[in-house]
């Protein structure tokens, strides 16, 4: 799979979608292509100049490099763009990504799950022709119910998780953070050294 073809792909699924639709999308990386490319901080410092005049931005070009990719982290999430995404914003339909590494939260994957099984049970010829019969078959063998299943264990796990992380905040709300000795303003002097 690349990325030209799953935009393909996509493209035909879009007009069979409902108006409104979320289409839950993970990080794989045929499905994040970028509209255009953003810097990153490997990018040589020319280039990095030359994108941020490119998108109107006043640019110190004797700046060191850090302090210009500073500039494109502010400005990037105005032009950091998906191409799906905005293909599916054409239709009037919204790509939801997951978080990377939470394939618990992707209903699909449990759905891919069954259909492998299947695949994995049943191919004893090994034969292109018949494994994609099998693979078909697999699909088929996913039920309504099952994929209800499948989404509500989702939900489940996503809950999980924002607990998790609203009593993450509260505990370190509770914190007795008077030991943090914060240091603003000019550090160099010595005179306050104790």
């Amino acid at each position: 799979m690349n990325g030209d073809t799953f935009y393909d792909w996509f493209c035909g699924v879009l007009p069979k979608l409902k108006e409104n639709a979320v289409i839950v999308m993970d990080n794989a990386s045929y499905h994040s292509v970028k509209q255009h490319p953003i810097p990153t901080i490997a990018w040589r410092k020319d280039k990095i100049i030359e994108w941020l005049t490119s998108k109107g931005c006043h640019v110190n070009t004797s700046l060191v490099k850090h302090l210009l990719w500073e500039k494109v982290q502010e400005i990037r999430h105005h032009h950091d763009k998906y191409i799906i995404d905005e293909e599916a914003l054409k239709s009037n339909e919204i790509v939801l990504r997951l978080p990377p590494y939470h394939c618990e939260l992707n209903a699909i994957e449990m759905a891919w799950s069954v259909v492998k099984n299947h695949v994995k049970m049943n191919n004893t010829t090994f034969k292109i022709n018949d494994v994609k019969q099998l693979l078909m078959d697999g699909v088929r063998n996913v039920t309504p119910d099952m994929w209800a299943n499948f989404v509500s264990h989702a939900m489940k796990e996503e809950n999980k998780l924002c607990t998790i992380d609203n009593n993450t905040d509260e505990l370190l709300d509770q914190q007795d953070t008077s030991h943090i000795m914060q240091i603003t303003g000019d550090t160099s002097s010595s005179d306050d050294s104790d």
